[in-house]
C-alpha cells in the first residue's frame, strides 16, 4: 500500500479498517530506508518508538477515543526539543545533546495522537537558505538531487516532498519554511509571530522565529496550525488571541489583492516565474477578485535590515553555547578562557561564526546607532507600510522565490548572494504577519516554485481559506 498524501485520506482509511497506523508507519519507514541515503532529510529515525506509538493509536481508534491527528506521521526539524531525544540544531556544538523536556508544539502533537517518526536535517542553528550548512551534510531536493531543497528547513520540506512523512514542522526566521516549500513543491505556512509557542525551539533570532507546518495540502496545514497554536505560559511572547477553527474553511467572496510591483519587476526574478505569476493574476481577476499593483519602496532594504537585526539577536542567543554548560567541549583547553574560545571555534560552523561576528559588530558601542538602531527604525517603516497596504487590501501577493532551486554548492562561495535568496520572504518576518507558500507552478526545467500570500496578523483562517480556493482554481 502506498503512503497517503493527505490526512483526510489517512483517517478515512483508518476508520474504514482499510489500513492501520502500524501499516502506515511501516510504509513510511520503508520509504525512508529507500530514499534517505540519497536525500539526507532525516538525521535520526525513531523506528521502534513510532511503531509502538502506532499500536497504541490503533487501539484508541478501535475504542473511538483517538485524537485529532491520529495516524498523522510527522517529522520534526532538528531545532525543536523532544524530551529524551537528541536535538542538535545540526551543529557540532550540540552533538550528542539530549533534551530534558519537550517543546510545547511537541506536547500538543502528542496530545492529539500524532506519530513523530524522526528528526530532520536543517541548516546549522537555522542559518541558511540551501540546507548546506549542516554537520550531517547537505540535503538534496527530491525533484532533482543535484539541486538544493532550500533552507533552513530543507530537511522538513524534502521529507514531505519525498513522501517520507505526511507532514513536518519547520521554523521560519526569514523564509525558512516558505522558501524550501517552494523549492520542493509543497505547502509551507509561517503563522503570525506569537501565534505558536516558541518554547522548546532552539533560538536563532527570538523576535523573528516562528514554528509552522509543511504539508502536501492547505487542509493539513490548517489542521496542524489549529493544534499547535495558542497561549503558552512558558512563552511570554505567545499570544492570547483566540485560536480559530482553521480547518473549517470560510466562504471567501471577492477579495482585494495587492501585488507588489517591485517584486514582479525585480531584476533578479526569473522570466518564467514572472510569467506564471502574471497568468495567475489574470485568473484571479477572471474569478472576480480585484487585483491591483502597489509599490513597496523598501524591498531592497529588507534583506540588510533582516540580517542586521537577526545576527544581533543570534550573537546574544548563541552566547549560551560555551563549552561549559552543555554540548561540545574542546579537548584543547588549559584554562576557562581557552575552553570558551576553542569550544566555540571548533563547535560552530563557518556561517554561524560569521553571523555571530556580524551581530556582535552591529551591537558594539561604536556601531550600535549606525546599524542596529537604524535597522530597528527601518523595521518600523516596513511594518507601517505593510499595515497601510493591508488596510486597503485583504492579501499581498508575490512569488515566494526569485527562481527555482539552484545547484548544490553554487552559492556557497559568496554569502551575500545567498542572503538575497530571502528577498521576497523576509518581509513577513520583519513585520510578524502570517504568510504561506503554495505549490502552484512547475518550471519548464522541471522544478517547482510557489506563490506567496501574506495577510493581516491573526487572520490565518482567512489566509488558509483563500489559499484553499486558489489551490482548487489555479492549480
Amino acid at each position: 500500500m502506498n503512503n497517503y498524501i493527505s490526512y483526510k485520506e489517512t483517517i478515512n482509511a483508518l476508520r474504514c479498517g482499510k489500513t492501520t497506523c502500524v501499516n502506515i508507519v511501516t510504509n513510511y519507514l520503508s520509504t525512508i530506508s529507500d530514499k534517505n541515503n540519497e536525500i539526507n532529510a532525516f538525521v535520526e529515525v525513531f523506528s521502534e518508538e513510532a511503531l509502538e506509538k502506532a499500536k497504541q493509536i490503533d487501539q484508541k481508534i478501535s475504542e473511538g477515543n483517538s485524537g485529532k491527528l491520529a495516524g498523522m506521521v510527522i517529522g520534526i526539524k532538528d531545532n525543536i526539543c523532544y524530551k529524551n531525544h537528541k536535538v542538535s540544531a545540526s551543529s557540532k556544538i550540540l552533538s550528542d545533546f539530549e533534551s530534558l523536556y519537550s517543546a510545547t508544539v511537541i506536547e500538543k502533537l502528542e496530545q492529539e495522537d500524532a506519530i513523530i517518526i524522526g528528526r530532520l536535517n536543517c541548516d546549522e542553528f537555522a542559518m541558511g537558505s540551501a540546507n548546506e550548512n549542516s554537520i550531517y551534510g547537505s540535503v538534496k531536493n527530491p525533484h532533482n538531487t543535484n539541486k538544493v531543497p532550500g533552507g533552513s528547513s530543507g530537511g522538513s520540506a524534502a521529507a514531505v516532498a519525498a513522501n517520507m512523512c505526511l507532514a513536518a514542522l519547520g521554523s521560519d526566521t526569514g523564509g525558512s519554511i516558505r522558501q524550501p516549500a517552494a523549492f520542493c513543491g509543497v505547502v509551507g505556512l509561517k503563522p503570525t509571530y506569537s501565534r505558536v509557542s516558541r518554547y522548546g525551539l532552539i533560538a536563532y533570532a527570538s523576535s523573528f522565529d516562528q514554528i509552522g507546518p509543511i504539508t502536501h495540502n492547505v487542509e493539513d496545514s490548517a489542521l496542524l496550525l489549529q493544534v499547535i497554536s495558542g497561549l503558552d505560559k512558558n512563552d511570554s511572547t505567545s499570544s492570547s488571541v483566540k485560536v480559530d477553527d482553521y480547518s473549517s474553511f470560510s466562504k471567501n467572496g471577492k477579495k482585494k489583492i495587492a501585488v507588489i510591483s517591485d517584486c514582479i519587476n525585480h531584476k533578479g526574478l526569473d522570466s518564467e516565474v514572472k510569467k506564471k505569476v502574471e497568468e495567475s493574476i489574470i485568473k484571479l481577476k477572471e474569478l472576480g477578485h480585484e487585483v491591483e499593483y502597489v509599490s513597496f519602496p523598501y524591498l531592497d532594504f529588507l534583506v540588510p535590515t533582516y540580517y542586521v537585526l537577526t545576527t544581533a539577536e543570534a550573537s546574544s542567543n548563541l552566547a549560551r553555547f560555551d563549552g561549559v554548560h552543555y554540548g561540545f567541549r574542546s579537548e584543547k583547553t588549559e584554562n576557562l578562557e581557552q575552553t570558551y574560545i576553542n569550544s566555540r571555534t571548533e563547535g560552530f560552523g563557518e556561517e554561524v561564526k560569521r553571523r555571530i561576528m556580524l551581530g556582535t559588530f552591529v551591537l558594539s558601542a561604536g556601531y550600535h546607532d549606525a546599524y542596529y538602531k537604524k535597522a530597528q527604525q527601518v523595521r518600523r517603516l516596513v511594518q507601517n507600510k505593510t499595515n497601510e497596504i493591508l488596510e486597503k487590501y485583504d492579501f499581498i501577493l508575490s512569488p515566494t522565490t526569485p527562481h527555482t532551486a539552484f545547484d548544490l554548492g553554487k552559492k556557497q562561495t559568496d554569502p551575500t548572494v545567498m542572503y538575497l535568496e530571502d528577498i521576497f520572504t523576509v518581509q513577513a518576518n520583519i513585520t510578524g504577519h502570517p504568510s504561506i507558500s503554495l505549490p502552484l507552478y512547475k518550471h519548464s526545467r522541471g522544478m517547482p516554485f510557489g506563490l506567496q500570500i501574506l495577510s493581516q496578523k491573526f487572520t490565518e483562517k482567512k489566509l488558509l481559506s483563500f489559499s484553499e480556493e486558489i489551490m482548487k482554481n489555479l492549480l
